[in-house]
């Protein structure tokens, strides 16, 4: 059974008197909604991100420095350190707290017995600290200058 041409006609025109200007504003009003929000979301979401990024790289610049700092300061004490235990500087401290060398060294087994002559070191015995290095204005010759 079909329906007469007019018949469909007429449910068409009923339809456009309804919905004159096709789909209405009402029906797109949700969907820009939408929209919006999803791109002012985004928008929020990426300038929080980015201020995020931001502070972790001010704190990273701020822990940079901190680190070049405390690095100056551990090789400073390194420095200090090395003075303190070189040969020389340990010499002259001994000696300024009345410390005299020891001597050849004497040892004992775990039998009791003693390797070596033990000797007592008085001040008197204790060797005169090095002369200095006496420098002259004349670079002293090499073997190669003196065989010329």
């Amino acid at each position: 059974m079909t329906k007469p041409a007019k018949q469909v006609k007429g449910r068409g025109a009923r339809l456009a008197r309804l919905m004159p200007s096709g789909p209405s504003s009402a029906a797109r009003s949700p969907f820009v909604l939408l929209v919006v929000l999803l791109l002012a979301g985004g928008l929020i979401t990426l300038l929080m991100l980015n201020s995020s990024l931001n502070e972790g790289s001010f704190r990273l610049s701020e822990l940079k420095k901190r680190t070049t700092e405390l690095t100056d300061e551990q090789q400073a004490l390194q420095r200090d350190i090395d003075d303190y235990s070189a040969p020389d500087a340990l010499e002259r401290r001994a000696r300024e707290l009345g410390m005299v060398p020891g001597g050849s060294p004497v040892f004992l087994d775990p039998d009791g017995t003693v390797h070596g002559v033990p000797r007592r070191v008085s001040l008197r015995q204790a060797p005169a600290a090095p002369p200095a290095p006496i420098l002259s204005a004349q670079p002293t010759p090499t073997p190669r200058q003196v065989q010329q």
